[in-house]
């Protein structure tokens, strides 16, 4: 199986080379057209800044490659708001493939803090393979996974989510759209369920 990562100008992609070296994957770190289409399964992790993110994707034409591709893809952090249509976060058009919107959180309280970082627990929607093994009948807050994040931004809850956490409010964890798939959180710093639902991802 082949699987490529997409490169670009985003922070924090060694550690998802890590992760899938932990799988028994030599994934290749690219920003080839023809090997991103060519991969049986792409990345597209990161962290950053969205305008910067996406003003490198389209002068290196990566955004039209993206929307195009086929097989299964994973966004990850920023690689996730950047499949979604808009973000509050300079005010910025981004791949659309998934249309929703991204929000900043606002803190309500004074122990609210931004970026949202840490550990968090998942709940997760029954049947999806991306969460197979973690969906277990009758979840209680003490058997659902817990993942960890580093955001300011937040996709808010609507169709395409898969997985709900909450921080200052429910929000999205998790999202699906068609060959699409996308997590908020880092699966790459999440121990074992991190290590888990990247195996999932590369079975789908």
């Amino acid at each position: 199986m082949s699987v490529a990562i997409i490169r670009y100008n985003a922070g924090n992609i060694r550690s998802v080379v890590n992760a899938l070296h932990r799988l028994g994957v030599d994934p290749v770190l690219t920003d080839d057209a023809d090997e991103l289409r060519s991969a049986d399964k792409v990345l597209f992790p990161g962290q950053g800044e969205a305008r910067t993110a996406m003003d490198y994707l389209r002068e290196h034409h990566l955004d039209e490659v993206i929307k195009n591709l086929t097989q299964p893809v994973l966004g990850i952090c920023i690689g996730q708001q950047l499949l979604c249509r808009h973000s509050e976060e300079g005010d910025t058009d981004c791949l659309g493939i998934i249309p929703a919107d991204v929000r900043k959180f606002e803190p309500s309280r004074h122990e609210d803090k931004v970026p949202a970082m840490g550990w968090q627990e998942i709940n997760v929607r029954k049947g999806c393979p991306l969460f197979t093994g973690l969906d277990g009948e009758n979840q209680t807050s003490s058997s659902r996974p817990y993942v960890y994040f580093v955001h300011s931004y937040y996709v808010p809850l609507c169709k395409w989510t898969i997985a709900q956490a909450d921080y200052i409010l429910p929000y999205s964890a998790a999202l699906h759209m068609d060959n699409f798939w996308a997590t908020q959180f880092h699966p790459e710093k999440s121990g074992k369920v991190g290590e888990h639902i990247l195996k999932n991802f590369l079975e789908l």
